[in-house]
């Protein structure tokens, strides 16, 4: 195979240094990115930093996935751990930056405006270095499902493409959908600009029911950096149509993203959510008859 029409022969890092800085939406500290190139094999890696010093490496990998409310998290074996790394996931996915460093000197990635838009656009900012080795795919050879009841499916199945269909429901506005392809420049128009949202009413009792149980949630959750819905609609008005629905579609990309490339199937998922994305890339590599790469393997 030599190609996926939509995405670049081969693997890439960044041409340079990325830095960004930003505040975490749940611990509400600041913190400074700095995305580093790096060579073929490398893969994308976490590392958290003090004062220059390297205080652990996390590979973005589902085996280091630690279950957080409201965000995908990665923990090392001395405990340390990166927390809300589903939207920069999904944005070097995109941008096809397969290989890369991600030193941070706080827990948080930092949620910027509440989409991956701020990241694609830094990431093309610094430009594409092309790699030696061809693009990798994950080609999924047969049909998996996993649920919770009948309140959430995910469906995942053989396809040419990478492609989703994503149904969700809110209250107010009914029952949302999304469905297409999945690439950079898609990807970028389609599902990128979409926002983390929530409604305030629940905002403060979140926070302080995160308080009461010694867990960061939504500390740093602002107007800026949310779609923040006040009774039937969203304060300033929605970005996309059917905004909501598309963030479950970023967040699922992320999330799918821990799997190391992007995928040759198609994902069905009604309502999804954290923690059914990560029981999706568990149930898949658990059966290692139901996937294949296209190219070679690590």
């Amino acid at each position: 195979m030599t190609g996926v029409t939509g995405w670049q022969a081969s693997q890439g890092t960044l041409a340079r240094d990325l830095v960004i800085a930003g505040h975490g939406l749940h611990t509400g500290r600041r913190v400074n990115v700095r995305i580093r190139p790096a060579g073929t094999g490398h893969g994308i890696v976490f590392r958290r930093v003090r004062d220059g010093q390297i205080l652990a490496e996390l590979p973005a990998a589902p085996g280091l996935r630690l279950a957080q409310p409201l965000c995908t998290a990665l923990q090392a074996g001395n405990g340390l751990r990166v927390r809300t790394v589903e939207h920069l996931l999904a944005a070097l996915l995109a941008c096809e930056i397969d290989h890369a460093t991600v030193e941070l000197d706080a827990e948080e990635v930092p949620i910027l405006d509440g989409s991956a838009l701020p990241w694609i656009q830094a990431i093309q900012a610094c430009g594409r270095t092309a790699l030696p080795e061809p693009k990798r795919f994950l080609r999924v050879l047969r049909r998996l499902t996993v649920a919770d009841g009948e309140m959430r499916e995910l469906v995942i199945e053989p396809a040419a493409r990478y492609e989703l269909q994503v149904t969700n429901d809110l209250k107010g506005f009914g029952v949302l959908s999304w469905q297409g392809e999945i690439n950079p420049e898609r990807f970028a128009s389609e599902i990128a600009p979409s926002r983390s949202y929530g409604r305030l009413k629940w905002a403060i009792p979140t926070i302080a029911f995160g308080y009461l149980r010694g867990k960061p949630i939504l500390r740093g959750a602002r107007p800026s950096c949310t779609a923040t819905i006040v009774g039937g609609s969203v304060l300033g008005g929605m970005r996309l149509p059917e905004e909501f629905v598309r963030h479950r579609a970023l967040d699922l990309i992320g999330d799918l993203a821990l799997l190391g490339a992007p995928l040759l199937a198609r994902v069905t998922a009604l309502r999804p959510s954290h923690e059914m994305n990560y029981r999706l890339c568990s149930a898949l590599l658990a059966q290692p008859d139901a996937w294949e790469w296209t190219g070679p393997a690590t």
